[in-house]
This record gives structure tokens, C-alpha cells and sequence, in this order.
């Protein structure tokens, strides 16, 4: 199966999973902090999703955000967020979705991402632009901070990382942004900035299946991601990501800069 078919078709089925469970009373765990909630939708859609990837492609590697996988020698790895926005969708709101990726080595190839709420499937491939439901998307077109809707993300510290962020947000709205949203699920958020629905994104600390597909969807839209130095970001690490339509990418990270900065007492 080709990849991008492949990874459509996962997303779709993780969606069939998160409709299955939504809105019903379910057992809500936490994993590594009281804010961070697991799901069994969280965890029946992951082993669907790898189940179905692996009778296609039973040698490729697996980086998934609930179950740690064998390493294998094959250079292409799936990047799978079974369920992000688990807190919403545990609260019973309905902004969530399930992301499946596919990487040869560093370069993403292929991305999916699904919204089982709005019937949205947001889809990329490397050099053949960037889609949602069969339609091409572009990234906005506002060249300026004063005409853009920002989104953000809340690392789940509650220490200087929080602080930044507020810090970040407050300079921002100083600069006249027409709104800042927070909206709980990444792999939507990125999905927003290719769509043109907001101009930029920012998170300090996120996961590669957070934003494996989105990255793709948003640089094959005409958009930028950047870490918070504007450097590359590292595809198997957790790090800060800023998206944006490019325009407005660089006065993104001159506010960000300062926020940052400022908090560390540099």
C-alpha cells in the first residue's frame, strides 16, 4: 500500500475509535502528571493503528506516544499521536484527533491527520502540497502580526515554562494580534496554520507525534516550522516548535525571543 493511502486509512480508523468512546463514561487515568490523561481510546486506537501498519509494513519502526516498540533496521519510521487532545476529549469537548506520520530517516514522506467531530482528514505528502478532504489548503496570507490569529499550546509544567508562555502571550497581544487561541490539541493547531485558519503557532515542548504530520501539512501549504532559535527542528525529539504562514514567522520568533529570554533573566 502506498504510504500516504496507508496513513489516511490509519487516521480514519483511530477516528472510528475516538467516535466509539466519546461522550461515554469511560475509566480516565494520568500518566506522567496529574494533567496528562490516558484513555482507553487512547490506547484501543494506537495498537489499531500500529496493527494495521504493521500487516502492511511489518519491518518499519514504530514511535507512538503510549507503547514503546522493537527497533528495527529499516530506515522508515511511523510517527503516531493515537488520540491527541486526550484532555479534551476526556471533558467531553470535542477538539481532538489522531496523527499518523511516516519518515525515511530525518524527512517526512507522508502525514494524516483526522478529526472524527468534523469529519476533517488534513493530508500531505512530501512535494505534492497539502490537503483537507480532497481539497488543496494554503497557508494565510496576512503579512503582519496585527492581522493574525495566533495559536498557543501549555506544556503541562506549571513552572518557568508556564511563565513564559503567559509572558509570550501578554507581548503578543501587545503587538495588536487580532486573538490568541489555545485549543489543546497540536496536531490540529498545525493543521489550522495550513489550513490559513490562524497565521502562527507556537509550543514550547512537543513531542515528534505531536507534530510529525502537521509539520508536513503546514510546510507543503507554504508555511514555515521552525525550533524557537529558528533552527531546524529534530524529528525524534521533544522540542519547541513555532509554525507560521512565513510571513510573519520572523516576528513570531523576535517576540518569542524576548519572552523566553526575558524569563530566564538573560
Amino acid at each position: 500500500m502506498e504510504y500516504l493511502q496507508l496513513a489516511k486509512e490509519a487516521a480514519r480508523k483511530a477516528g472510528t475509535i475516538h467516535k466509539k468512546y466519546f461522550n461515554r463514561e469511560i475509566r480516565i487515568r494520568t500518566k506522567s502528571s496529574s494533567y496528562d490523561l490516558l484513555t482507553i481510546a487512547d490506547t484501543e486506537s494506537e495498537r489499531a493503528v500500529v496493527s494495521l501498519i504493521k500487516k502492511h509494513f511489518p519491518e518499519h519502526n514504530i514511535l507512538a506516544e503510549e507503547f514503546g516498540y522493537r527497533r528495527t533496521n529499516s530506515p522508515y519510521t511511523w510517527i503516531i499521536d493515537p488520540l491527541d487532545g486526550t484532555n479534551n476529549f476526556a471533558s467531553g469537548l470535542p477538539i481532538f484527533c489522531a496523527s499518523v506520520a511516516v519518515a525515511r530517516g530525518n524527512q517526512i514522506l507522508a502525514g494524516a491527520v483526522y478529526d472524527v467531530s468534523r469529519d476533517e482528514l488534513f493530508f500531505a505528502q512530501k512535494g505534492k502540497g497539502a490537503y483537507l478532504n480532497g481539497k488543496r489548503i494554503r497557508v494565510n496570507p496576512v503579512a503582519t502580526l496585527s492581522r493574525s490569529i495566533l495559536i498557543t499550546g501549555f506544556y503541562y509544567s506549571r513552572g518557568l515554562e508556564m511563565q513564559q508562555t503567559l509572558t509570550a502571550m501578554r507581548l503578543f497581544l501587545r503587538r495588536g494580534i487580532v486573538g490568541l487561541r489555545r485549543l489543546g490539541a497540536a496536531a490540529l493547531d498545525l493543521c489550522y496554520v495550513a489550513s490559513g485558519r490562524a497565521a502562527g503557532f507556537w509550543e514550547f515542548k512537543l513531542s515528534p507525534w505531536d507534530f510529525a504530520a502537521g509539520k508536513l501539512l503546514v510546510e507543503e501549504a507554504g508555511g514555515r516550522v521552525s525550533g524557537y532559535a529558528a533552527g531546524a527542528v529534530e524529528l525524534y525529539r521533544p522540542g519547541f516548535i513555532v509554525a507560521s504562514n512565513s510571513k510573519i514567522h520572523g516576528q513570531m520568533l523576535a517576540v518569542l525571543k524576548s519572552a523566553y529570554t526575558a524569563r530566564r533573566g538573560d
